[in-house]
Formats: structure tokens, sequence, C-alpha cells
């Protein structure tokens, strides 16, 4: 391990990390798997011969990817931002890429201060998919309804309780809501009856998200579909619910209008199928 812990100022990093999710088993450090989180924490700790604790705008799930996810740690760093980078870089696997290094404020707080988040989920519908694109796509080689898709995908827009697209478990938020604190722990909503709602509970409150985009974006010359949204804040799972009930509006085994209902239900069997992780990507956060 490195010797560079030397007494100083404690400084407050914000890293801007890019990483191939497959190998990994989500952000989230976890004993005996290993994570984004641990692999960040480790390189650091042989970089300054001191531990510190890492801390991401979210939770990204087992095999999900991310372009521009943001993260911040302190400890007494004399590295200048760059050469930090670069060590770093030395450090990590290929498949983890740090961007770049700010300083910032010592009130900055990767997850805590998030507005925002965009995500994007990719559809390959060409008939074979490359080697080389087979791990960061969805390969859907159907025939889909593109224009029923994208009229289903603008009825997330708004606020709505997201219990009928967050995972099947009831697992925790991403913990990103725009008002800077941690979201409450989730509990699993009993189903409703015949997809009608029941009264709003502390616990259901804990499900609504806000969306301010959600669009369907087509790359006609490539074959791909991709699913583009930004939000407040995502249950587990949620974006992925999502992209696997706009491909049953795509196979018109519902219709567009279904979105509507489907979001009252409260309800996840209501919804489709989880698309699966190799195709999602955080890319972008606003602070």
């Amino acid at each position: 391990m490195s010797q560079l812990n030397e007494t100083g100022p404690r400084r407050n990093l914000r890293l801007l990390v890019a990483y191939d999710g497959t190998d990994f088993h989500g952000w989230q450090r976890q004993p005996d798997v290993l994570t984004v989180q641990e692999c960040l924490e480790s390189a650091i700790a042989g970089i300054l011969g001191e531990k510190a604790q890492v801390y991401g705008s979210g939770r990204t799930d087992a095999g999900v990817h991310a372009l521009n996810q943001v993260a911040n740690f302190k400890a007494a760093c004399p590295i200048p931002c760059e050469n930090l980078k670069k060590a770093l870089n030395d450090s990590l696997p290929p498949t983890v890429r740090i961007r770049d290094v700010q300083e910032v404020s010592a009130q900055f707080h990767a997850r805590y201060n998030v507005r925002s988040k965009t995500y994007r989920y990719r559809i390959l519908q060409a008939p074979v998919a490359s080697p080389f694109l087979c791990r960061f796509v969805w390969h859907y080689p159907f025939k889909l309804n593109v224009e029923r898709m994208a009229a289903a995908a603008k009825l997330f827009e708004g606020e709505h309780d997201f219990t009928s697209f967050a995972a099947a478990e009831g697992g925790s938020a991403d913990e990103s809501l725009s008002n800077g604190f941690a979201a409450p722990a989730l509990l699993p909503v009993p189903p409703t009856q015949a997809g009608v709602p029941g009264p709003a509970t502390k616990t259901e409150a804990a499900f609504v998200r806000r969306i301010f985009t959600s669009r369907i974006l087509r790359r006609a010359r490539v074959s791909m579909l991709i699913y583009e949204v930004t939000g407040n804040g995502f249950l587990h799972h949620m974006v992925r619910n999502i992209v696997g009930t706009l491909i049953e509006v795509g196979r018109e085994k519902l219709e567009p209008d279904d979105i509507t209902r489907i979001l009252k239900a409260r309800d996840r069997s209501m919804a489709g199928p989880t698309a699966p992780a190799r195709g999602l990507y955080l890319v972008g956060i606003e602070y």
C-alpha cells in the first residue's frame, strides 16, 4: 500500500465514473462479491494509504452500466486532481474509468444533492447482435410497434405512484429524491384486487416519483431503439420494468392507455416483465 497517508486538510473529491457493469454485482459494496464501490475504495486506499468511503449518486443493479456516475469521498489527499485521475485509472480494472476528478465544497454529497437522473435503455432490433454489442444491449429482433411505444412512454411523465413498476420484492429506492434527503425504507404493498387502487398510505408515498421526460428514440441506421427517462428518483428495477412493459405495448399485448391503468393499480403483477440489466445505462445526473 502507498505511504501517502500524510497529515493535512481533508478534501472532498468528486469523481465522474464510467463502468461496464457486466462483471460487477452492482454499485453498492457487498460481502464476497465484486462491486464498483469496493473497486474504487480499494484503488483509493492503495494510492493514499488510508481508507475512504466512496458515496455514489445511487445504486445501479448488477449488470447495469454507467457513462456518468458521480461519486465523492473525503481524504487528506495531497495529489493534484489530474494526477489522482491518472493514478486511479492506472490502478482500476479497464472496465472502470475515472473521467474526471474535482475538488468540491465540503457540503457536496453525491447522493443527497441529486436533483435529477437520466437513464437510457438500448434495444437492438437487428437480426444478429454483434459480439461487440451483446453485453450492452437487449437484443430483441422481433417486430415492435414503435409508435404505440412512444405514445405509452409519454404517459409516465408527471408525478405518479410507481408501485406497479418497483421490484416485486419491494426493493429499496435509489435514494435520489430532489429534496436532498434519502427516501424512506420501502415495504411491500399488498396487491390490489382487480387493479383497483386502495387508500394511499405513508408506505405507498415512498413509491412516488416525478418523471420529467420519458421518450422513445429510434436509430434506424443501426436498428436501435432507445428508451430515455429523466426523473427525480427511481425505484429498484423501475426503469427495467417500464421497458418490459413498453415492449408489451410494442407487441400489441397492451394498449398505450393501459399505462395509466397500471400506474393506478399499484400492483406489480399488472405491468410487464423486467428487461435485462445489460441494456441499461446511467447517463446523466443534475445537481
